[in-house]
């Protein structure tokens, strides 16, 4: 089976070239992370260590106090460390979520913009590496900050 990641950055690649074929990706990457999904991301930039991605304030992203949930922010900032990392890193490797923290500075409103910047370690020895995420409202300020922890590796083989 191919790796998704590797199919990520592939068809990225490919899509990419314009601004309908990032809106193409965006939904292809929303059915292939059927979670990440969910906030319906909107993929601005992804090259090798970084990854911009955009979610709508819609009703189904919002809470109780009519701002954009918690969780719907904590899976912006997983989704854009994720694509940022993964897409730089060699065939042979792979990298697994392990923890995410996420600080809320601010009630979160209309439209997000996560900005997720990384290195890219060769990936040939098990290292974890931790990739911070800045999330920003419409007016350019921080409504918060995450920091995901991903174990990096070789690919396990398989016979």
């Amino acid at each position: 089976m191919a790796d998704p990641a590797n199919q990520i950055r592939k068809l990225w690649d490919r899509l990419a070239t314009n601004r309908i074929g990032a809106r193409i990706f965006s939904r292809v990457l929303g059915r292939m992370v059927p979670y990440s999904g969910t906030i319906r991301p909107s993929v601005l930039e992804i090259r090798a260590g970084v990854a911009r991605i955009e979610m709508r304030d819609r009703r189904t992203v919002r809470n109780h106090l009519n701002s954009v949930h918690a969780i719907a922010i904590a899976n912006l900032g997983e989704l854009a460390s994720g694509l940022a990392l993964n897409y730089g890193l060699p065939d042979q490797a792979r990298a697994i979520l392990t923890g995410i923290s996420v600080e809320y500075l601010k009630k979160a409103r209309g439209t997000l913009t996560a900005e997720a910047a990384t290195s890219i370690p060769s990936g040939l020895a098990k290292e974890e590496l931790r990739v911070e995420t800045t999330i920003r409202d419409e007016a350019g300020e921080v409504v918060a900050r995450s920091v995901a922890t991903w174990l990096v590796g070789p690919r396990e083989q398989r016979d």
